[in-house]
């Protein structure tokens, strides 16, 4: 296999070569979905030997990949309803995440469970948490333990709660990840084994022998044009529009909910605190979630049956968020504090009454039809053992025969060799005028493709100079999401290769044309579509902020559909 600073390279180069692959190959599985599903199981069927392409319909990790709340976790929610299968197995992946797969984009996180009552909530959750921790162990965790707190201690290590919100207070830990770059690297090292990717590629429809799928119709884009790649095995994991995608061969199912999540970004300094705090709540459990200089505080969990595409968050969802995270905080926040918000949708199974927040978690595979295999529900913990669940089910329709799956042994790229740089982080860029915060910032985003991006820097040095309007980025960095990580679109780079739309107050629009800038110097682009971009973002932004002051979800997903998607159907 070639050198990684050579390979895994996604960008305008790399993407036509893949599409003219998929013209003239017979693909033994192809992947539709550029979720964390879907580049998992591209990542799984090529460390297998099979010839394996991926299509997906916007940019990786575009829908609820790039939505999440970050974490790798259990679930401890989950041990309350019994679902220990379910636990472990999140644990397990967890782990292999923080140990092996990716330790340069993973890392522990501790969070503080409150306790209200004096007595019995003490034993009750404690009696949860220390299950939570001897199921990580049985997993060869490497985090501390649990520990039982005092009130003064817990106030110690989370200033901003209110004296009279709690009387003590239980640590523990779990992990966190950004899971659009997660994603994208994940693509990357699929890109890296051999697998063909197209992003901007939408499946229209299916060739069929018969009643078997035998390929898949694809627009282009970016250029409109039609293509059709032949596959011996399709596998849908395109999360929430899975039952469309089923449509396209003829099989009307409705085999996923859709549960809309919100999440509120805002400063560090307004809330005071050294850990991460998990919240009760009426309906399920909220968790404010240490983000670099930012904190994360979500999430909701309600049905959402509007646009899959650009669900919106409303006034309703962000005063819920407000009301309840300001029931333990001394100084609540207030709509002002919020510079960040985001909404998701979580792909659950159907066919269950319950509220969605009681839905399982767990996952199905299902033979659609002949030829195509869909993976429904989830979690993105579990992202790998669905992946290969899915191309399990695809290999057993096929007449070769295929090994076991490997990817728990297959490190992202980025991963090799990380440790020893880190260690050695304080000797690594001297020379670029980077101090010690940036080098760690830029290894916890690149691993060792850090000497790629320092590449970058040489022969352009002026990139090593914060980003205008978001200065936690250097330059480079959009530079880099265009040459080396896929990025087609501005709203790719300031939305998943950076969280620049989040974690900025004018929510990326000071960063928008500079950003376009630097991306069209790599992607050729005139003035007129640096012009283009810019104006898409912007008035995505714009109804976004529109659909926020809506205060129910279909006046909400009214406005937010007022901006087209920047891609070619504007869809």
């Amino acid at each position: 296999m070639n050198d990684q600073r050579e390979s895994a390279r996604l960008g305008p180069q790399q993407r036509a070569r893949d599409l003219k692959r998929m013209t003239s190959e017979v693909f033994d599985v192809v992947v539709i979905g550029g979720g964390v599903t879907g580049t998992g199981t591209a990542l799984d069927a090529v460390t297998r030997g099979l010839s394996t392409a991926l299509i997906e319909q916007r940019d990786y990790a575009s829908g609820t990949s790039s939505r999440s709340s970050k974490l790798l976790h259990g679930g401890l929610r989950y041990l309350e309803q019994m679902n220990f299968k379910l636990v472990a197995e999140a644990l397990r992946e967890r782990n292999l995440m923080l140990n092996r797969l990716c330790p340069h984009l993973a890392r522990p996180v501790s969070f503080l469970y409150p306790l209200q009552h004096r007595v019995w909530e003490r034993a009750y959750v404690g009696a949860g948490i220390m299950l939570y921790d001897m199921m990580a162990s049985a997993a060869r965790t490497p985090m501390p333990h649990h520990r039982h707190l005092s009130k003064k201690n817990a106030l110690a290590l989370a200033p901003s709660l209110d004296e009279d919100s709690l009387v003590g207070g239980i640590v523990y830990w779990d992990a966190q990840v950004d899971d659009a770059r997660h994603t994208m690297n994940l693509a990357r090292t699929a890109e890296h084994h051999g697998a063909a990717l197209a992003p901007s590629a939408r499946a229209t429809g299916f060739a069929m022998e018969g009643d078997r799928v035998v390929g898949v119709e694809v627009r282009d884009l970016e250029s409109g044009e039609e293509l059709f790649v032949r596959a011996r095995h399709v596998i849908n994991t395109t999360g929430v529009w899975v039952d469309q995608v089923q449509s396209l061969a003829g099989r009307d199912r409705n085999d996923i909910r859709a549960s809309k999540g919100v999440h509120l970004v805002v400063p560090r300094d307004r809330i005071r605190g050294e850990t991460g705090m998990i919240l009760r709540t009426d309906q399920s459990v909220l968790f404010v979630i240490p983000w670099n200089h930012h904190w994360i505080i979500g999430t909701t969990d309600t049905d959402w049956n509007l646009d899959l595409a650009h669900p919106a968050a409303s006034q309703a969802d962000i005063d819920y968020l407000l009301d309840n995270v300001n029931k333990v905080l001394a100084e609540p926040l207030t709509e002002d504090d919020v510079e960040g918000v985001y909404a998701g949708l979580r792909p659950l199974m159907s066919g269950e009454s319950e509220a969605t927040s009681k839905v399982s978690r767990e996952h199905l595979v299902l033979d659609s039809a002949p030829g195509l295999t869909s993976v429904v529900g989830g979690k993105y913990t579990t992202y790998r053992v669905m992946a290969s669940d899915a191309v399990d089910r695809a290999a057993s329709a096929l007449t070769m025969e295929v090994p076991t799956s490997t990817t728990k042994h297959v490190r992202l790229v980025g991963a090799d060799g990380y440790e020893g740089l880190w260690d050695d982080r304080e000797r690594l860029a001297p020379d670029l005028g980077l101090d010690i915060s940036r080098t760690e910032h830029l290894l916890r985003r690149y691993g060792t493709l850090v000497h790629q991006v320092f590449d970058v820097i040489r022969g352009n040095p002026v990139l090593a100079e914060p980003m205008a309007g978001a200065e936690q980025y250097l330059a480079v960095e959009l530079v880099y999401a265009a040459s080396h990580e896929g990025a087609l679109h501005l709203d790719d780079v300031l939305t998943r290769r950076t969280r620049i739309s989040i974690e900025t107050a004018d929510r990326g629009v000071m960063s928008a044309r500079p950003a376009a800038v630097l991306m069209g110097k790599v992607l050729g682009w005139d003035e007129i579509t640096i012009d283009r971009e810019v104006d898409h973002y912007l008035a995505r932004v714009a109804a976004e902020l529109d659909s926020q002051e809506q205060q129910d979800d279909h006046t909400a997903d009214a406005a937010r559909l007022g901006a087209p998607d920047v891609r070619m159907d504007g869809r």
